[in-house]
């Protein structure tokens, strides 16, 4: 018998599984293909935590799988003191099926350990869970969320003690420790009433949430703007059946914006997901809804959050009163070169002042922010790293945060939360789209605006899925067949640079080679003579792997083109490789 065989009977005859996935398990009885995806190996846990797809299996998001990641965790915090110990986990969890269960598995599986919970009484965003490691001042935290996935997907991501996703050494600790654990199915767990009768679990929501809107005060840059305008802005947001409803309209009214209204039908947590292809706000099909609201009440702009609430897309109004969904590093640069001119105006802009963004984001705003004298620096590809960079800001003060980006639709404004804040980017973009309407502008003026000043930058993701076994390996044929041949250009376009962010070097078309000081990534960037670059990286959370695309041209139909090149010239590598 087959190893994954061996597993998948061990589950098939353990008789305390949990009814649904035993009911599961009878039904795939005869689906072989299914079966051997489900058991052959254990669900990635990765830096990150893991996500995938719900049901039974040791490759499938189920409350085993769940209590094996936080036994883990369990015990590495069992490697702490007592007193780091005891400072316990914050948990969150989003609308997604069985969310909420699998917080309280998580919960009893600490509880075990002595280890307190503080777990939040109701579904809530994913920057809420990290204000609240900090302002519990909690050891860990854990969001249970597939973020963006579609319907049937389920995540655990596991957060350190400065509210950002745990640090890789941590993280890779906590790693062993999972693997270590041999049978999912026999963990201990306490029951629900037992922890809550030892207080190894308590129950949160309104005292944090009052604590986190506080700090969105913070966010809004002229409040006197806001005063003037706030009756007139029209805004339409949709948080897609997710998390986002309540703190956004929450955040939304405290900042003094009254014309807003939510989509009535997605306002509503929904784990299916029923009016949506995907609830992911990077895709046109996500807005379908909130475009036919808007262009009822003439909304200035369209914002949506994805089901947890750390990413913002968003739709602009254009001259033909069509509406036109930004992509993640448009809305990163309108909202970087609102907050370095108003500061400036304002003349608050620190002389220290640094942005941060992921080495696949947009090389417009390196632009807008160097036209202030204020640096730019370059992160991997993970809000951690962006956290890690505003932590070493406040230990030796070399610069003052402005605002963290990455081109997947994710931003950060304040650093009272260490990851992405869709709640935060809703406020600002809201300040943004006033501050032009004031002016007898949209949204939509001022991206061209930026692009007459800046030159026009055009990006472009192409996300590849390859799902089970086979999918695992092509990824890693494909960034082999990278490695190997070395591209010395694309679309004839010379290579000048290329960045191996595994093996932590940056070697020019000349041979000279220079270290890489990030720490190790499966990422390849070349830089091309044109001013633009191609990345490209398996995705750290889904079995995708992932081709980024940015340029820069004198129009907009020159940038299209160079893309189009571009993209055609990565399918003629990756269809070599296969």
């Amino acid at each position: 018998m087959t190893s994954w065989m061996n597993t998948y009977e061990q589950w098939a005859n353990f008789a305390d599984l949990e009814d649904n996935l035993k009911g599961q398990l009878k039904q795939l009885a005869n689906e072989r293909v299914t079966l051997e995806d489900a058991f052959y190996a254990p669900l990635e846990f990765g830096t990150a935590g893991m996500r995938g797809i719900l049901g039974p299996g040791i490759n499938r998001m189920n409350v085993y799988t769940i209590r094996q990641a936080t036994e883990g965790l369990a015990r590495f915090m069992e490697t702490q003191d007592e007193a780091t110990k005891k400072r316990g986990v914050a948990i969150a969890f989003d609308s997604r099926h069985f969310s909420r269960e699998f917080a309280l598995e998580a919960a009893r599986t600490l509880a075990q350990h002595d280890i307190p919970s503080f777990v939040f009484e109701s579904l809530r965003p994913t920057p809420e869970l990290s204000f609240a490691v900090r302002h519990l001042n909690t050891f860990t935290g854990i969001m249970i969320t597939a973020s963006h996935n579609p319907a049937e997907y389920n995540g655990y991501k596991i957060y350190g003690e400065d509210g950002g996703q745990m640090p890789p050494a941590d993280a890779e600790a906590v790693t062993r420790f999972v693997r270590g654990v041999e049978n999912s199915l026999e963990i201990p767990v306490l029951s629900e009433d037992e922890a809550l009768a030892k207080k190894l679990i308590t129950f949160i929501g309104e005292e944090v949430d009052q604590a986190y809107l506080e700090e969105v005060k913070t966010v809004t840059i002229n409040q006197a703007l806001i005063d003037e305008m706030g009756d007139d802005l029209k805004l339409v947001y949709t948080p897609l059946h997710g998390a986002g409803k309540m703190l956004g309209e929450r955040a939304l009214k405290q900042a003094g914006f009254k014309k807003f209204v939510i989509e009535p039908s997605q306002g509503q947590p929904d784990p299916n997901f029923s009016t949506v292809k995907s609830p992911n706000p990077e895709e046109a099909s996500a807005f379908e809804y909130a475009i036919r609201l808007g262009e009822a009440e003439g909304a200035d702009l369209l914002i949506a959050t994805d089901p947890d609430a750390d990413r913002l897309g968003a739709a602009i109004r254009m001259p033909d009163g069509q509406y036109q969904v930004l992509s993640g590093n448009q809305i990163g640069a309108i909202l970087i070169h609102y907050i370095l001119e108003a500061h400036r105006s304002a003349g608050t802009l620190p002389a220290n002042a640094a942005v941060l963004k992921s080495i696949v984001s947009s090389e417009l705003p390196t632009a807008i922010a160097e036209s202030y004298g204020v640096k730019m620096l370059d992160v991997l590809t993970g809000f951690k790293f962006i956290a890690e960079k505003i932590q070493q800001f406040e230990e030796d003060h070399s610069q003052t945060f402005m605002f963290g980006f990455e081109e997947s639709y994710g931003y950060l404004v304040k650093p009272f939360v260490r990851d992405k804040d869709a709640i935060q980017a809703l406020v600002l973009f809201a300040e943004v789209a006033a501050y032009y309407k004031k002016q007898g502008q949209t949204l939509f003026d001022a991206l061209q605006l930026i692009f007459e000043q800046y030159g026009y930058f055009a990006e472009k993701t192409i996300s590849v899925t390859m799902s089970g076994q086979e999918g695992t390996a092509q990824i890693a044929r494909l960034m082999k067949t990278f490695r190997e041949k070395k591209p010395t250009e694309f679309a004839r376009v010379a290579v000048i640079e290329t960045e191996d962010f595994k093996e932590l070097t940056k070697t020019t078309a000349g041979g000279e080679v220079e270290h890489l000081t990030t720490p190790p990534s499966d990422v390849l960037k070349y830089v091309l003579a044109d001013e633009s670059w191609i990345a490209v990286r398996p995705s750290g959370t889904e079995p995708k792997i992932k081709f980024y695309i940015g340029v820069k041209g004198d129009s907009q139909a020159e940038a299209n083109a160079k893309i189009v090149a571009l993209e055609a010239a990565i399918n003629e590598i990756t269809v070599a490789a296969e």
